[in-house]
């Protein structure tokens, strides 16, 4: 009961710190004029130009601080999932800061971007392998059982961190819908660890029980601070969270998972991730073999606006559908 106590106690920390930092940080980015350029062919969006962006700044700066005070024991992976956490996000932020600097919407080169990922997926991928506590192995989902991919643990591991990054930076089109979608992800991926721990973690040691509860406070932390985002970032946006902001909780999502050997749960507990990477991927594909479309416009939320469905009701839906798939895995795990 006590360390649920401090999962609740970490999230209202970092709710709160977030919510002293958020006026600092939007106040200082519309200073410097910091706003986001809005595509050209996203004509529903003309109205949103001028909305300040790097707002991801918020939420990174909080969960670089706020969880340290909550670690205890062990807390080797979760502060490298801070690392990987900050080092995406500085990423982000050099991406966004190039567009601002030199007034466009493209920052860094698509091929720079992944040069800069794969750099870090790279490095902590090889640091998972070689550390006791992680490894090759994987859980495999409702089995009861894990996998040992042995060193072809590490090309998975990097694919996991590029193609995450990459759809929660895809899914980060409207307000509040990366955000709220995060939310909903990390509240069943504590639920997720807290029944794992009483199964299959239970008999891995002190130290990797330490290691895990960590890795949930760090979530737990993550909640808090994403629920205070949320009250600037929903419709109507005062502050966009940016690619600063986007391969940050892409990098989030999939170091816990690594870390947690829940690899293979991601997709699942991440179902509308999955969505928006999927639906461009078709939609490219399909174009090049036929030259017409599948989608109205992708990704898939884009689809929805253009059939009329206000981006509202999209945000609510995505997170509500996140939510829901996320609580059914629990469910079937605990079965």
């Amino acid at each position: 009961m006590e360390f649920y106590v401090k999962l609740l106690l970490g999230l209202l920390v970092s709710f709160f710190v977030s919510l002293a930092l958020s006026p600092i940080i939007i106040s200082l980015i519309k200073r410097e004029k910091i706003k986001q350029v809005i595509l050209h062919y996203v004509e529903s969006h003309k109205s949103k130009s001028g909305t300040p962006t790097m707002g991801g700044l918020i939420f990174i700066i909080t969960l670089c601080l706020v969880p340290f005070l909550f670690f205890r024991g062990s807390f080797v992976l979760a502060s490298m999932s801070v690392v990987v956490f900050f080092g995406y996000g500085l990423v982000g932020f050099l991406d966004d800061f190039i567009k601002f600097k030199f007034k466009r919407n493209l920052g860094l080169r698509a091929y720079q971007k992944i040069i800069f990922q794969l750099g870090i997926s790279i490095v902590i991928s090889v640091f998972a392998y070689k550390s006791s506590l992680v490894g090759g192995q994987i859980i495999l989902p409702f089995s009861g059982k894990t996998v040992n991919f042995g060193w072809g643990i590490i090309p998975l591991n990097i694919l996991v961190f590029l193609a995450t990054t990459n759809s929660v930076n895809l899914t980060d089109g409207l307000d509040g819908l990366a955000t709220g979608t995060t939310v909903s992800y990390l509240f069943n991926f504590v639920l997720l660890i807290i029944v794992l721990s009483t199964t299959l973690f239970a008999g891995l040691g002190g130290n990797f029980i330490a290691e895990i509860n960590n890795l949930m406070l760090f979530a737990s932390c993550s909640i808090g601070a994403l629920i205070c985002y949320l009250l600037f970032n929903c419709f109507p946006a005062k502050i966009f969270m940016g690619d600063t902001g986007s391969l940050a909780l892409g990098a989030l999502l999939a170091s816990l998972a690594i870390f947690t050997k829940t690899t293979l749960y991601l997709p699942l507990l991440g179902i509308m991730f999955v969505a928006s990477s999927v639906s461009v991927i078709l939609q490219v594909a399909y174009y090049k073999l036929t030259k017409k479309r599948i989608f109205l416009m992708a990704p898939l939320h884009h689809h929805f606006e253009k059939k009329g469905v206000h981006e509202v009701r999209i945000s609510v839906s995505y997170s509500f559908v996140t939510l829901v798939v996320g609580l059914l895995v629990v469910l079937l795990e605990i079965i």
